[in-house]
């Protein structure tokens, strides 16, 4: 809103020149911010995220005493600490995270599979996480790189680094297999073969386009 300095006549919409004395209107100097304050959210969560960090550390610390002192034979504080932290994680990861939402969504199915691990470990280890946990974290991050190129289609080749890091990911439960840690290998083939055919397939089908993103992306 704005005035005229000759008429005092407030002005509502855009105009330039007052409707009456036709006399050049200043536009105030003070305009409304259409934007929202993203800084003060950020700080906000930062600070949430401070507290819960603090908190944390004091339960973790509780939980672990007691487990300590009074409840031996499992160390079931190692589960709930674990479970701290893995919020926390997400908190910080997601949340207030800069990263793409790519990085994201591997690391936090990383962070997932490994919490679950230790979750078996603890608890008596009975090979679970390693036999269908493991791989089948692989097998949904495959899975959901795929639907992603398919919804990002004008930009599928940005997708072939992350194929590249699957597929050495998806070594380890093969490793494993030899190494006997898994028992169940069937799954661990699986992903394995998944990851590799996927990068494989966008490669040759990609042809060009692929290998331009591969030139570009790793200076070969």
């Amino acid at each position: 809103m704005s005035k005229c300095k000759v008429c005092h006549v407030e002005i509502k919409d855009e105009s330039s020149i007052c409707p009456l004395c036709h006399n050049v209107i200043e536009q105030k100097e003070d305009s409304e911010n259409f934007y929202p304050d993203v800084r003060v959210f950020t700080r906000k969560m930062r600070m949430v995220s401070n507290v819960f960090l603090l908190v944390m550390i004091i339960i973790a610390a509780v939980v672990t005493y007691i487990n300590y002192e009074y409840i031996r034979g499992m160390w079931w504080s190692f589960i709930v600490d674990a479970a701290l932290l893995y919020v926390y994680l997400i908190l910080r990861f997601l949340v207030l995270g800069n990263s793409g939402y790519r990085t994201k969504m591997l690391w936090m199915t990383l962070i997932s599979i490994m919490y679950l691990i230790l979750v078996d470990w603890v608890t008596g280890y009975r090979g679970w996480a390693l036999n269908f946990v493991l791989p089948g974290g692989i097998l949904a991050l495959d899975l959901g790189i795929f639907v992603l190129m398919f919804v990002n289609f004008r930009n599928w080749q940005s997708y072939l680094p992350l194929q590249i890091w699957m597929t050495v990911c998806s070594l380890v439960p093969m490793l494993f297999c030899a190494l006997h840690w898994i028992t169940i290998p069937i799954l661990s083939v699986v992903a394995f073969g998944v990851s590799l055919f996927l990068f494989l397939g966008t490669l040759i089908i990609g042809d060009r386009r692929a290998r331009t993103e591969l030139k570009r992306r790793f200076h070969i």
